[in-house]
């Protein structure tokens, strides 16, 4: 069947991607950064094993003459992705920091590359580069590709980690920035020596670069400054603002490669003088950050891979020599920066978690590569060792991190613990977790109702998933902690916590185990009650699966869920009522809304012709007392989640409370095919609770506090 070339390229596009993100499960699962799945996605459908084991598979997939368009689209993902990069970098980060930043940032730059430029180049030149190629150009390469920290994946990885706010995460962060400008600038230099035809050529280059960056910092910053106030206090981020920003990005891209020093270098430089004031950056980064990341880069990343032949590595001296590549950059970089943060003061603890996250070479290096490999300046069995040594070398960094810093030192060191209050005074504490922000206003009203307005602390917390904030900077991570109601997923609770007069602490942060981040965020808090939205999963229908599940088998305490159906003013409850502990801890729930709101509770306790049991239970719970806020119902039925059912439809309540289990079909399952049916046919909003321990006994606490029975029926 013939194939033209557009239907050639889309599905290439679709194999590239769907690859991608298929091998990026498992590197997730392993821990790794996506850069990892990419990059081996990348050689899996190169030569080195798709080409091994299909040859004819991948010739038809990636014939030689397609190749010019994918290298194209590649080029221009990388214009793309270097004016994120640029956009990334804010001089805040450079500022501030103190002697150990600017130590161990100098050198993590000049240690590897002395090594790669002396010992790598003199040993490797004359069996992996062409005679035709300057030893200059080949020594200065090496150099610079040896000096390289992958800037994007090391924000990934200490945003992941909960590093980014810590001293060691904010030095990492401000060394990787210096070395990724450093580099960079010494890579142009580089280009422009092997591009040119002479010395003086060369020295024209770097003067014409000298001026333009000059021309980018004195004359389009502030013109870009005066467009950033603009989006901020006007229409805010228009076509027309995206379209000539596009215009201006490529013009640099453009003129930095007429100069001769490659556009990458425009782009770079581009997204570096755009003010990270005013949110211009931000509203940038979010328009072209998914296009970028998820369409261009993994054509890149397939790109480098058909160009990485492993089976050139055919001899035990090249797998040797790879060893040694590897063993060099390692010494290099982690070696360097360890000792260099050794000698500011830091304990060989910090110290070695600094050299390790200074280790991380992933994307950024393979640009420097695929650069080297276009002009020449090295070969293609140098380039494969080169890749590996990049895989390697971001590979290890999650690992060793975890090592040096274990997850639950990482959250202690996140969450501030808040000392419990003198007893007697402890105040009532619910956590409410808001995935998504159609969430948000029930809580507030659940949350209203429960703490009466005033005495009780309350905290939302929204995890934000790592893929969100590969390109974050430590500035908008720490807007996250201090989110407003102005944007974001707590933006409704936080409007209607404050109609309401609430005072809500909001909290958010990265995280790559939601369940665990809040039961421990719970524990720090010391929350009485921890509250989570729910919404349609893509797949699973039941309410009580995947990260619920995950919540209600770690908490040690009382975990509810709110499944709202537009819930704002509660006034009648209902209480599904048999008596195991999750029913009584719903229970404990229904008399706080009683005695914070003035809620009328319908305690509905389905018994059978066999047993009634727990009908003395609610007898202990309950005792007889004057009041009229509970009502107690009793009804004898096969079927309690039936009984329940027809009690919500009929009875006009605005909320049910139901503790998780069998009689209610509330099973505690991890997936689901079907939605429960009480949370499927219920007319109104419920709230779902889990109780980890048996309650204390109503019967045991104070005389004052415990509810009357109003009527039995």
């Amino acid at each position: 069947m013939h194939t033209n070339a557009l239907t050639l390229l889309m599905m290439q596009l679709i194999v590239i991607i769907g690859v991608s993100r298929l091998i990026g499960r498992g590197t997730r699962w392993l821990g790794q950064p996506l850069v990892i799945a990419e990059v081996v996605a990348g050689i899996v459908l190169g030569p080195s094993l798709l080409g091994w084991l299909a040859p004819d598979l991948m010739n038809a997939l990636f014939p030689t003459d397609s190749l010019p368009v994918l290298k194209m689209l590649s080029q221009v993902g990388l214009v793309l992705f270097m004016f994120l990069i640029g956009l990334e970098l804010d001089p805040k980060l450079l500022k501030g920091r103190g002697h150990a930043s600017v130590a161990i940032s100098h050198t993590s730059i000049v240690v590897p590359f002395a090594l790669g430029a002396v010992a790598a180049a003199l040993w490797l030149y004359k069996d992996f580069s062409d005679p035709s190629v300057p030893f200059s150009s080949f020594v200065l390469f090496m150099g610079v590709a040896m000096s390289i920290t992958a800037f994007p994946v090391l924000a990934r990885i200490l945003t992941e980690r909960g590093l980014l706010q810590s001293r060691i995460g904010a030095i990492a962060i401000t060394c990787a920035a210096v070395d990724d400008v450093t580099a960079w600038c010494l890579l142009a230099f580089v280009v422009s020596i092997v591009r040119a035809s002479n010395l003086a050529q060369a020295g024209l280059t770097t003067a014409f670069a000298v001026g333009y960056i000059a021309f980018m910092l004195l004359a389009v910053r502030p013109f870009l400054a005066r467009l950033g106030a603009r989006v901020a206090s006007r229409e805010g981020l228009t076509q027309n603002v995206v379209a000539g920003t596009l215009l201006l990005l490529l013009a640099s891209a453009w003129a930095t490669e007429l100069i001769g020093i490659h556009a990458l270098f425009g782009a770079f430089l581009f997204g570096a003088v755009i003010p990270k004031e005013g949110g211009l950056a931000e509203a940038l980064s979010e328009k072209l950050e998914d296009v970028a990341v998820v369409l261009l880069l993994p054509i890149f990343f397939a790109f480098s891979g058909l160009r990485t032949q492993i089976g050139l590595l055919n001899t035990p001296e090249a797998w040797l020599a790879c060893g040694a590549i590897i063993l060099l950059a390692c010494l290099g970089k982690f070696g360097g920066s360890a000792v260099a943060a050794r000698l500011t003061g830091m304990r060989w603890r910090e110290a070695g978690a600094i050299g390790i996250l200074m280790n991380t070479r992933g994307l950024m290096e393979l640009i420097v590569l695929n650069l080297g490999l276009d002009l020449g300046v090295i070969s293609p069995t140098l380039f494969t060792m080169m890749v590996l040594m990049a895989l390697v070398t971001t590979f290890m960094t999650t690992p060793l991190l975890q090592l040096f810093y274990p997850t639950e030192e990482l959250a202690r060191d996140r969450l501030e613990v808040e000392p419990p209050a003198a007893p007697g005074s402890t105040p009532y504490t619910v956590l409410m977790c808001v995935s998504h922000q159609q969430a948000g206003p029930g809580m507030a009203s659940l949350a209203k109702a429960l703490s009466g307005g005033e005495g009780a602390q309350l905290h939302a917390l929204h995890l934000v998933h790592p893929e969100r904030v590969s390109l974050r900077t430590e500035s908008e991570s720490r807007a996250l902690e201090h989110e407003t109601e102005g944007e974001g997923a707590l933006a409704p609770l936080l409007g209607r916590a404050k109609s309401l007069g609430l005072a809500v602490r909001p909290l958010s942060f990265v995280s790559t185990e939601p369940a665990q981040d809040i039961c421990r965020t719970a524990e720090a808090k010391h929350a009485d009650l921890v509250l989570l939205g729910w919404h349609k999963p893509l797949f699973s229908q039941t309410v009580l699966g995947g990260t619920v599940h995950e919540v209600m088998q770690a908490a040690s305490g009382t975990v509810a869920v709110l499944v709202d159906r537009g819930l704002s003013d509660i006034k009648r409850v209902l209480v599904p009522f048999i008596g195991s502990r999750h029913d009584r801890a719903a229970l404990k729930l229904a008399r706080r809304l009683m005695r914070q709101s003035g809620a009328e509770i319908t305690v509905l306790h389905v018994t059978s012709s066999e047993s009634n049991g727990a009908r003395a239970q609610v007898d202990e719970l309950f005792p007889a007392a004057e009041g009229s806020g509970v009502r107690l119902k009793v009804v004898q039925h096969a079927s309690p989640e039936e009984a329940a059912l027809e009690e919500a439809r009929n009875g006009g309540h605005d909320l049910v409370v139901v503790g998780v289990g069998a009689p209610w079909g509330l099973e505690d399952r991890v997936f689901g095919l079907q939605r429960e049916r009480i949370v499927r046919d219920a007319p109104g909003s419920l709230l779902v609770v889990h109780e980890s321990e048996p309650v204390v006994e109503a019967a045991v606490e104070s005389q004052a506090a415990a509810p009357a029975v109003a009527s039995r029926s």
